[in-house]
């Protein structure tokens, strides 16, 4: 048995809990490639217009799997960090299963409507007994896996802090989800960009979840999804600290429509930047932007010192 996992959406937020709780338990998998615009485009013709490029990558990424893979891995998730989500993630077992019906992809995944470890350790166990496995088995495969995760976003986070205490360069604070910031289509033109003209990328993603979410009240009392409340926070946290901030979402984002317009009219005194992705992959009109943005940035600094 050989299950298939896309790299799309939840996985940049779960990608060591997922590969370790499988590792732990032998299971074989395969993991999609980085995204390209052949798998952009396949989920494009699959999706329809409105849907959010996101989920037109996560499509396209389960179309390379289909016939490699004897099930395809995807889950649900109502909530995360005591908060509710974007309904994609609610959606997306049925998405896929409904897209791909004619042919007839097998989904193994877990499904997470309450809140807390007990409810995710419990969808994990469920998961684990429908593909054969023992109790014991699976609560330390899923016990492993959670340690696993915990560590390596402990690492991301502290390693960032450091940065952002020693570089002498322009620190910008790069707004964006997971499944954006560490696509390869996405995300990393921006941070690859950044860096060309000398600016140190701090990452929102890579700040603690739970800090972020409890200093994004200075914002907003009443954001109700987890993943923006978390962006939201990291501004809160860091907006003093940086020289300027790129907010990078994809079209048509429902959530962050609303939650940009918040930061860009509550947030002052520091440039900010707002880059909307779509399925094109020209670069050449976005790294104008960031060179035009980094000039700005200069020219406050130069200002403030006179």
């Amino acid at each position: 048995m050989k299950i298939g996992i896309p790299r799309a959406l939840l996985y940049y937020k779960n990608e060591k809990l997922w590969t370790t709780f499988f590792d732990e338990l032998g299971v074989e998998y395969i993991i999609s490639p980085e995204t390209n615009k052949e798998i952009v485009n396949a989920g494009a013709n699959l999706a329809i217009d409105e849907t959010c490029l996101p989920t037109k990558i996560l499509l396209g990424h389960i179309d390379w799997l289909k016939d490699k893979c004897d099930m395809v891995f995807l889950p649900r998730v109502a909530t995360a960090h005591g908060y509710g989500m974007c309904t994609k993630f609610l959606a997306q077992t049925d998405l896929v299963s409904n897209t791909f019906r004619e042919h007839k992809l097998k989904l193994v995944f877990y499904n997470i409507d309450k809140r807390g470890t007990k409810a995710e350790y419990k969808a994990f166990k469920k998961m684990g007994k429908f593909l054969g496995f023992k109790r014991s088995q699976i609560k330390f495969a899923f016990f492993t896996a959670k340690q696993a995760q915990l560590y390596y976003e402990m690492f991301r986070t502290q390693n960032q802090e450091r940065i952002l205490q020693e570089s002498k360069k322009n620190k910008v604070l790069v707004l964006a989800h997971a499944y954006n910031i560490a696509d390869a289509f996405i995300g990393e033109p921006i941070v690859r960009a950044l860096k060309q003209l000398d600016c140190e990328p701090i990452i929102a993603e890579y700040c603690d979840a739970k800090t972020c979410i409890k200093a994004s009240t200075e914002i907003s009392k009443t954001l109700p999804w987890a993943y923006n409340k978390h962006l939201v926070g990291a501004v809160s946290l860091l907006k003093d600290k940086v020289d300027g901030i790129v907010i990078l979402t994809t079209f048509p984002c429902g959530p962050d429509s609303m939650v940009n317009e918040m930061i860009m009219h509550k947030v002052k005194n520091v440039p900010i930047l707002v880059l909307t992705m779509d399925a094109q992959d020209a670069t050449a009109g976005i790294e104008t932007r960031l060179e035009s943005y980094v000039d700005i940035i200069n020219f406050k600094k130069e200002r403030e010192n006179e």
